[in-house]
């Protein structure tokens, strides 16, 4: 496999890209390429339209870089390479966390010092996930649902240790 540093403006956005990128998904990846460096090039077809990579290459802007590393596929016919665009994106949602391994792992990140953020899992997930005690507390910006048959209603007046005066 040949990997070319190309100038970040070279890499084409493929404008149909079925994918919605967030923002906060850009930030890790950016977090990623930081922390890691380069471990996966962009993948290109033989236009230099991305078939792979554009969560990287935004990404990289992010970081103010001016090259990126840059597969070509030339092997790839134009529906292999849509296929693949698909199939790159999807295939993560078959998998699944070990739920019992997971935590482990972290934990031993945890031990090491090494800043859990760069996982890709948020604190509140890596609080739950390593068993940490929120008894009693909830997310500040947390709506509760609205009961079915509600105690108060609009109108209602209520004294202190009695029931609602209407």
């Amino acid at each position: 496999m040949n990997i070319e540093l190309w100038p970040i403006d070279k890499p084409i956005r493929y404008a149909r890209n079925a994918r919605k990128i967030s923002e906060a998904a850009v930030a890790k990846v950016a977090a990623s390429i930081k922390e890691f460096g380069w471990r996966q090039p962009i993948v290109v077809d033989t236009e230099g339209v991305i078939v792979a990579g554009h969560t990287r290459l935004l990404a990289a802007r992010r970081l103010g870089m001016t090259t990126v590393p840059v597969h070509v596929a030339a092997n790839l016919t134009p529906a292999k390479a849509k296929a693949y665009r698909l199939m790159d994106n999807r295939s993560h949602e078959e998998a699944e966390w070990d739920m019992e391994l997971l935590p482990l792992e972290l934990e031993d990140l945890k031990s090491s010092e090494f800043g859990l953020g760069l996982t890709g899992f948020d604190d509140g997930e890596i609080g739950r996930l390593l068993g940490a005690d929120h008894a009693g507390l909830t997310d500040e910006n947390a709506v509760p649902a609205v009961p079915e048959n509600p105690l108060s209603k609009l109108g209602d007046v209520w004294i202190l240790g009695t029931s609602p005066c209407v």
